[in-house]
């Protein structure tokens, strides 16, 4: 186990770009497995969770290359199905969420998948429901194996259907997309997640003979297609690392240019941090961040206090709760931040308390933040990272606090931000990580 030991007090100075977007690279990882031909995908981020997939898919059989820095090439063509039953998968898919996307593909093109027990953050219940329910309208039946805690899907031929589903999941709509585009006749999908990453993914397997309409919109209408061919796909910066360095560069005190964000594909992420008093400028692709010796929330036009809640895409992205909630604690006045979608992600709190910050947690959805600028700075703690989202947001408040603070299992932060104590060390921050 590693840990950071993070000096506060260091303002940065220079320029960064985003990496790869995680949670579009894991879908367009496992999509390569819809086609025997070569696929090549960009921009793939160095990061544990897309590594473990690539190890995951290899073991299965797809030949794949490291071709150069951030490019991979897959095939998909001798694919070993009794992998599947093996302990060893079973193991490793259970402890990465992401490999829950295997099973659309694996049904579309062979007929038969495993869904595994699955992992990832421990940020509140993350069901499976959406994913099963579409797969069972598209044809496919499920047995629970209980002793081994797996469900085994098969399916001699998916058939299209209208499906309204339950609620707008990103990887829900991805898994079951990725198994209609080969289903036999139309399926429609409403009430689909249209985030950029599966604009993206669309986009990719519509290059690949997918028949898709309906692109960025809630209500997707796939035309089967007999078999897929390969193609080149890129992935897009990771808008989470966007906003974490907008939010990381305000709170230090920071003047940071972040580069090639992709702004169009940002959507209200800029303007959220606008709200707090952070200023930005948009300057071609890139964003720059001037140095700010403070920043005022904003206030409703009534004058009641900013209220700030994650919503499914177009709203604000749940993922960057966690570092806006650190960000509003060296802002001047108050804002309630709800968290919609997972009951336990604001549970760190309580380690932002001990480091002198002024929040009130409501309930497990909603805590109200009191931001006294730089009145009262936030002190150097011992800290763990429970998960990726508030693991970088508990760095950002080590960073800008008085002393040195440590932080403890930042495998969690690995796992979705690219060497990010090389990086910011590089513009002036001083991390230093331990055994």
């Amino acid at each position: 186990m590693s840990s950071f030991v993070i000096e506060g007090g260091h303002r940065m100075r220079g320029e960064i770009t985003p990496q790869g977007a995680k949670n579009e690279a894991l879908e367009v990882i496992c999509a390569t497995l819809l086609t025997s031909e070569k696929m090549e995908i960009r921009n793939v981020p160095d990061i544990l969770d897309v590594a473990n997939l690539i190890r995951l898919l290899a073991d299965m059989g797809v030949k794949v290359e490291h071709v150069a820095k951030g490019a991979y090439t897959f095939q998909a063509d001798a694919i070993d199905l009794n992998y599947l039953e093996t302990d060893d998968f079973l193991r490793r898919a259970g402890s990465l969420r992401g490999s829950v996307m295997m099973t659309g593909p694996l049904l579309a093109r062979f007929g038969r998948a495993v869904l595994p027990n699955v992992g990832g953050d421990k940020i509140g219940r993350r069901r499976l429901d959406t994913h099963i329910l579409g797969f069972r309208k598209l044809g496919a039946e499920m047995i629970y194996h209980t002793a081994r805690r797996t469900g085994e899907l098969r399916a001699e031929k998916l058939r299209g259907t209208y499906m309204l589903l339950d609620e707008a999941s990103l990887t829900g709509t991805a898994n079951i997309l990725m198994a209609a585009v080969m289903a036999e006749g139309v399926t429609t999908i409403y009430n689909a997640a249209c985030e950029p990453y599966i604009q993206q993914l669309s986009a990719m397997l519509i290059r690949m003979g997918a028949k898709i309409s309906g692109v960025g919109s809630n209500l997707l209408t796939v035309e089967g297609v007999g078999s897929l061919r390969g193609t080149t796909h890129t992935v897009l910066p990771d808008m989470i690392e966007v906003g974490s360095f907008i939010g990381m560069a305000a709170m230090t005190g920071s003047d940071l240019r972040i580069k090639n964000v992709n702004y169009d594909q940002l959507g209200i992420i800029p303007d959220a941090f606008r709200r707090l008093g952070i200023q930005m400028t948009q300057e071609g692709d890139d964003i720059h961040v001037p140095t700010h010796e403070a920043y005022e929330i904003e206030t409703f036009m009534d004058g009641s206090i900013m209220t700030i809640a994650d919503a499914p895409w177009p709203g604000l992205t749940p993922d960057l709760l966690s570092v806006i909630l650190v960000v509003a604690t060296q802002a001047r006045g108050s804002v309630l931040i709800h968290q919609k979608m997972f009951e336990s992600r604001l549970f760190f709190v309580d380690k932002l308390i001990d480091m002198g910050a002024q929040i009130i947690l409501c309930d497990p959805h909603r805590a109200t933040v009191i931001g006294l600028g730089h009145r009262f700075r936030l002190r150097g703690g011992k800290m763990t990272s429970p998960d990726i989202r508030a693991g970088i947001a508990l760095l950002i408040a080590a960073m800008s606090a008085d002393g040195t603070s440590r932080m403890d299992n930042i495998e969690q932060i690995d796992r979705g931000y690219q060497h990010i104590d090389q990086r910011l060390n590089a513009l002036g921050a001083c991390i230093t990580r331990v055994d």
